[in-house]
C-alpha cells in the first residue's frame, strides 16, 4: 500500500513534544521528508533524528516570537529544498493570567508567537506552493479560540485570530489549489496532564461527552488527513478534536 505522503516535503513547527512530535512521527511514517523546529533544548530533537533517521527528519531551532529567527529559518528551507508541500503551524505558547493582571508584554509575546508567526510562515512558504499550484497549510488552534477561557484572554485571542486567518487564506489561495485548514484540539493528554491526580483529571474530563482526553496521535491523524489527498476538496475548515466538548 502506497504511503500517503511519499515524496512530500513537510514543515512542522514545534515538533519535539506533544502534538508536534506526534505529527512528525505520523508524517514520517507516511513517507514524508519533514523539516521540523524546536525552541529550547536540542536533546529531544537529536533523539527523534536518531530514531526516525536523518533522511526523514531534520530539526532547526526556531523562536516563533522572533521575526529574525523566522527569516533565518525560511532562508534555510529555501536553500535546502526547492519545494514545500505541507506547512503545519503548530508551535505555540501560553502566558495565562486574569486580564487585570496580564502585562502588555505577555499579551504581545503570545500574539507574536501564536498568530504573527503563522502570518509570516504562511506568507513565506505559500510562495513555493503557488509556483507548484498545490499545497497544504494546517494551523493548530484550540477550542478556546471559539469558546474563550477565563485567564487566557491572550491565548484565546490568538487562536480566534488563527481561525479568521485560516479562512481568509483559504479564500486567497484556492485558485492555486492551496488548501488551508485549522485543527482545534480540546483537552489533550500530555506528560503534564499525566502528572495530575485522578480528581484533577476528572474535573477536566467531566464535561467532555466522550469522558476522556485526546491523545496527541488522535490530533495528528486529523492533520494527516488534511496533509494528504484524502482532503482534496476541503479548505477553510476549523475541525474540533475535542470529544464533543465544544458542542
Amino acid at each position: 500500500m502506497e504511503q500517503r505522503l511519499t515524496g512530500k516535503v513537510c514543515i512542522v513547527t514545534g515538533g519535539t513534544r506533544g502534538i508536534g512530535e506526534a505529527i512528525v512521527r505520523a508524517f514520517v511514517a507516511e513517507g514524508a521528508k519533514v523539516f521540523a523546529t524546536y525552541n529550547g533544548s536540542v536533546e529531544k530533537a537529536n533523539q527523534l533524528v536518531a530514531e526516525l533517521g536523518e533522511a526523514h527528519v531534520h530539526f532547526s531551532q526556531l523562536n516563533t516570537s522572533s521575526s529574525e529567527s523566522i527569516k533565518a529559518f525560511v532562508d534555510f528551507i529555501n536553500a535546502e529544498t526547492q519545494r514545500v508541500d505541507v506547512l503545519v503551524n503548530n508551535a505555540g505558547m501560553t502566558k495565562d493570567n486574569l486580564l487585570m493582571r496580564m502585562t502588555e508584554d505577555d499579551w504581545d509575546l503570545v500574539l507574536d508567537t501564536n498568530l504573527k508567526s503563522v502570518f509570516l510562515l504562511s506568507k513565506a512558504f505559500s510562495r513555493p506552493m503557488m509556483s507548484q499550484r498545490k499545497g497544504r497549510i494546517i494551523n493548530i488552534g484550540s477550542i478556546v479560540g471559539s469558546t474563550g477561557n477565563a485567564g487566557q484572554a491572550n491565548y484565546a485571542a490568538s487562536k480566534a485570530g488563527l481561525i479568521g486567518l485560516t479562512k481568509s487564506l483559504a479564500k486567497e489561495f484556492a485558485s492555486r489549489n492551496i488548501l488551508v485548514n485549522c485543527v482545534s484540539p480540546g483537552y489533550v493528554i500530555t506528560d503534564m496532564t499525566e502528572k495530575l491526580t485522578d480528581e484533577q483529571r476528572a474535573s477536566f474530563t467531566g464535561n467532555i461527552p466522550l469522558k476522556r482526553g485526546a491523545s496527541a496521535e488522535e490530533v495528528a491523524k486529523v492533520c494527516l488527513f488534511f496533509a494528504s489527498e484524502d482532503s482534496s476538496y476541503v479548505t477553510g475548515q476549523n475541525i474540533f478534536v475535542d470529544g464533543g466538548l465544544a458542542m
